[in-house]
Formats: C-alpha cells, structure tokens, sequence
C-alpha cells in the first residue's frame, strides 16, 4: 500500500534531498515551501509520483491550519511528517545579536514545527499510525559562541520530541528527533544573510555532512519495523568532534 509524506521546507537542503529520497521508494509526497517556483520544479521532476504542493509560511498558523484543511482526498492520510523547515540566523554574541533574527528563529523553528504537528496529529491518532521526524541539531545540546537563540529553539525541538513520545504513548505512532552536526547546504547562506563568502568560510578544508547523508537517514528511521522507534539520532561528520571547555584567564 501507497504512503504519503508530508515535508515541510522542502524546496532545499535536507528537506528537497528527503523529497528525492522518499519519490525514488515510490511514495506519495506533500510538500510545503516558501518558493512556489522551487516547489513547481520538484512536482515536475517527480512526475511518476503523485506530488501535492503548498505554498506556505510555517510562521503563519492559519496558513498551516489551511493547508492541512486543503489536503486532496488522495493525499489526506499522512504517514510520515518531517518537520524540517528551520533556520539560524546570525552570529553575533546575545548581547550584540538582533531580535528581529531572534523572533524569526523562534517562529520557524519553534511555532512552525507545533502548528504543522498539531495540525496532522489528530489523523495520525485516529488511524493509529504515522511517524514524525522532527529536524533537531547538535546545536541543542552542545552550546557554542553566537548559537545562543538558535541552540535553545533545537534544546525545544529534542524536549518536544520526548514528550511527544510520552504523550503518544500507546497509540502507534513513532517519534524520532535527527540532530544533525556541520552539513553543508544553503544554512549559512542563510545563516549570514546571503554572505557567500562568510558562508563558504565554514566549510573550507572540511568533509561536511550533506543533504543526502541526512535524507538517507531519515528514511532509514522510517523503514524500520513498526515496533521499533528510534529516539534520538546525533550525527556529525568525522571531521567534526567536541572541544575542552572554555577557560577565561585575567591577564595579570
């Protein structure tokens, strides 16, 4: 039997490599973006898919709450969410950062992600099956200089995802949180503002993650058995690992 996918932000990055990966296993797919264009593009390169597109800001709850509300008869029956519309925004210290950034960080990645869960939970309850796979980050759980905001909305998604589990307990449905480490895609473009430069600079002589390694595991959590849920999954790249801690000394 078909199963449908529902991604959000997927017109880039991890969420247009999960839209190639799950058109290839031959599912139905939902898609939701900011790019119309994009979006157009992806539906006709899955011609042999059946692809529904929306356009959407994530931000906006009664743009979420209608599009839900819109889904066609043939793609009404969510299987897999992946939550993965998301930005970071900036670099600067907290006490130096904008709050513009902060609040734009705060509605994607926080509010966007509840309004669209909230929205198709109630189906995936009824029916007793699905699988939401929230886009986390090693952000949320290992501080770095200038993560500030961006670090406490991931730290949001992992805590989400737990009590999900929780809260879900008993009705089938799974719940997985992927935190990925340094990949390369479109993130510090847009982390920078459209600094290619800058965004370059944190890539340079490393073998960073990619979009696909992390679609790849995305459909890997959806193909195990049903009785199986994988919580939590951290992944980074070899060429990524943890540092001391931070020691601030006077200078005498």
């Amino acid at each position: 039997m078909k199963k449908t996918a529902f991604i959000t932000g997927a017109t880039s990055g991890f969420g247009r490599a999960c839209a190639e990966i799950f058109a290839e296993k031959g599912w139905d797919l939902v898609l939701s973006g900011r790019r119309e264009d994009r979006l157009q593009e992806l539906q006709k390169k899955f011609a042999e898919a059946s692809v529904h597109i929306v356009v959407c800001d994530v931000r906006e709850r009664a743009q979420v709450e209608a599009m839900v509300a819109g889904l066609p008869d043939s793609h009404v029956d969510i299987d897999l969410l992946v939550n993965n519309a998301g930005l970071a925004l900036g670099m600067k210290p907290a006490q130096e950062a904008d709050l513009d950034d902060w609040e734009i960080m705060v509605d994607t990645n926080i509010k966007g992600l509840m309004y669209v869960t909230r929205a198709l939970l109630p189906s995936m309850v009824r029916r007793g099956q699905g699988h939401i796979i929230n886009m986390g980050s090693i952000a949320g759980s290992w501080p770095y200089p200038g993560g500030n905001t961006y670090g406490a909305t991931k730290a949001f998604v992992e805590q989400f995802s737990n009590n999900l589990r929780a809260d879900l307990h008993g009705t089938g449905i799974r719940v997985s949180n992927i935190e990925p480490g340094l990949a390369e895609s479109e993130f510090s473009v847009v982390r920078f503002h459209g600094d290619r430069e800058k965004a370059d600079a944190v890539y340079e002589g490393t073998e960073p993650l990619t979009p696909q390694d992390i679609a790849e595991i995305v459909y890997w959590l959806t193909d195990r058995p049903p009785h199986v849920n994988i919580n939590r999954l951290e992944v980074m790249p070899v060429c990524q690992s943890w540092g001391p801690f931070a020691v601030h000394r006077k200078n005498e």
